[in-house]
């Protein structure tokens, strides 16, 4: 009888809905939204999974805010994000969703401080993503799901979204979300997935609620790649998560964050995470995150890094089995890659931690070499007066300094061009110690004047006449802020354009040479057009990515492309000696890493 009743009552609750949420999913469907495609709505369950599987309801409950910014506002219709602060729902039992409102003022308001039901406040919308099972899901759903063949959530939850409406009456009126609010939905979704394991409780609870757990204040900036069918221009959007709502990265490190919920004060734990919790990295089969002593890797290759030993044997079955030797060999590698000439630490599993070890972390160019002024647009960090300013408060004679390398030494050079084979002998020129780091950001201007005056004949040739060549420097971010650094390679003229290569390259001077460094041929859906203007200009080109193996998936993205792979991947003479660490490998990372031509 007991466990008749306990059955009776589970199945009413997944019906009728419990806990502090607004009630189960209203039953709207997906394909009822005007304009939607098929396409979008895989990607959108997607999404929904990829959250499932990260479970934040294990740690956050109703009383944990975030706010959300996902772009500029002038990306939105009404020239602002239409919601913009998430709360999680279920996590201390009911409903599993999660609800997004207009303001945070709004989310305080629905929620009740006396109980754990949610306040019903008139005229207040709430964009809500419902994981409901699929035996409860209404018939229209059913068929949606099976004709599409949805991803599910967990083993048998299914998104369902809507937005919900307060009514004075007290009742809920329930309309189907935008096409706009649904990219938003997106974004959101992959985007939290991401970070909110990188929460760090605090050490005391929350005075007044036993259960919830007390996070120290948190703000953190993630690329999310926009599906094809959601693509608007950009191939990636910058959503910004933090939490308190309101968190900004220019407080004060230890600044203690206060939330305000009506007149009682939760008091939040102070000072704020520096960037990636390190050792975090992410499953290559589900793409959740992992702690790196959680984890586990091929046992062949040690290359490929899983959750757990599931993902690892599915992983096997569909795709790893075809590369494991491959891998094993780039694994191999590893010891005549590293670059020994140095003294400073180069291996940075943590950048804050890295740049903190060398006295340069939040200083001059060093800014763009970890993720803490990542909210600032490229190009727009703020110069530093002098050189020792924007190469971080270095010693002076640890950064280069008064002329170009090409102007150094006149009886060295003679007015031609100095012809740098590697690291040691242009550290030996510029008379810079092995302490210097300053080849971490070099690797930029200097990988550029090693095609130039090396990997490319023509521009060599052009160089030793004495005639001017004409640089298309394709998708530069933090090289916009690091303009001292690329003075090192003398006579540059630069200037920028903004927009889609494919889009501008018929109003610009003709190039002798396109260069793309880092440039992640695989990951971004712009460069199909962008190689296909290169091919159609017929001049060499060439590319470095930070591992082999990317570099590998680029060969595949240029010959796609109809372009000829002229010089092979091979080790950059030039690439930065500081090792990283890949999100889902342990195959041998460097910025600049590994370089390939076409058209040579």
């Amino acid at each position: 009888m007991d466990l008749h009743l306990k059955n009776l009552f589970g199945r009413f609750q997944d019906q009728f809905g419990s806990g502090p949420g607004l009630g189960p999913g209203s039953g709207v469907c997906l394909m009822k939204v005007e304009g939607i495609s098929p396409n979008m709505i895989h990607s959108i369950f997607r999404a929904s999974a990829s959250l499932y599987r990260s479970e934040p309801w294990k740690r956050l409950r109703p009383g944990h805010l975030f706010g959300v910014r996902v772009g500029k506002d002038s990306d939105w219709s009404g020239k602002r994000q239409p919601f913009q602060c998430v709360q999680f729902i279920g996590g201390d039992g009911g409903d599993i969703a999660i609800y997004m409102y207009r303001s945070m003022s709004y989310a305080l308001k629905m929620s009740d401080d006396d109980s754990r039901e949610m306040g019903r406040v008139p005229n207040v919308e709430v964009l809500r993503v419902t994981y409901e099972v699929e035996s409860l899901i209404l018939p229209c759903n059913k068929r949606m799901v099976k004709s599409l063949s949805l991803e599910v959530s967990g083993t048998d939850r299914f998104p369902v979204i809507d937005v919900a409406r307060c009514m004075n009456s007290g009742e809920l009126q329930f309309r189907h979300p935008t096409l706009e609010e649904l990219r938003l939905v997106f974004a959101v979704m992959k985007a939290l997935s991401l970070v909110h394991p990188l929460l760090v409780q605090g050490e005391k609870q929350v005075k007044g609620l036993p259960r919830m757990v007390k996070f120290s204040p948190f703000i953190e900036t993630v690329d999310v790649q926009w599906p094809p069918e959601m693509f608007k221009g950009h191939d990636f959007v910058a959503v910004t998560v933090s939490h308190p709502p309101g968190q900004s990265y220019e407080q004060e490190w230890n600044k203690t964050a206060v939330m305000t919920r009506d007149d009682d004060e939760l008091e939040l734990a102070s000072g704020m995470t520096k960037g990636t919790e390190v050792g975090l990295r992410k499953c290559t089969m589900c793409d959740k995150a992992v702690h790196r002593d959680e984890s586990v890797c091929c046992s062949h290759c040690r290359a490929t890094i899983y959750c757990g030993s599931e993902c690892e044997k599915r992983h096997w079955r569909e795709m790893h089995r075809s590369v494991c030797n491959l891998y094993e060999a780039m694994m191999g590698r590893e010891e005549e890659i590293k670059m020994n000439i140095f003294t400073f630490s180069c291996y940075a599993e943590n950048p804050c931690e890295w740049l903190e070890s060398l006295g340069v972390h939040k200083k001059g160019m060093w800014r763009r070499q970890c993720s803490c002024y990542s909210q600032r647009p490229f190009g727009l960090l703020q110069d530093s007066s002098s050189d020792a300013e924007s190469w971080g408060g270095l010693q002076e004679g640890e950064y280069p300094q008064d002329l170009p390398i090409q102007n150094l030494n006149n009886e060295r050079s003679q007015g031609m061009m100095i012809f740098l084979s590697d690291w040691s002998y242009y550290y030996d020129v510029r008379c810079l110690p092995p302490s210097s780091p300053v080849s971490d950001i070099l690797s930029y201007p200097l990988t550029l004047y090693h095609i130039l005056t090396t990997l490319s004949t023509h521009s060599k040739n052009l160089l030793l006449k004495g005639k001017e060549v004409t640089v298309h420097y394709l998708g530069p971010e933090r090289e916009l802020d690091w303009i001292k650094a690329f003075a090192e390679i003398n006579h540059l003229m630069v200037s920028f354009v903004k927009g889609l290569y494919q889009e501008e390259v018929t109003y610009l001077t003709s190039p002798d040479i396109v260069v793309a460094l880092n440039c992640d041929l695989d990951r971004y859906s712009s460069w199909s057009g962008a190689l296909e203007a290169v091919n159609n200009l017929r001049i060499p080109g060439f590319f470095t990515d930070k591992t082999e193996d990317a570099c590998g998936n680029a060969k595949a993205v240029l010959r796609n492309a109809g372009l000829n792979i002229s010089h092979p991947v091979a080790p950059n003479p030039f690439r930065s000696p500081v090792r990283t660490c890949a999100e889902s490998s342990n195959l041998p990372c460097y910025s600049n890493g590994f370089i390939l031509g076409v058209n040579t």
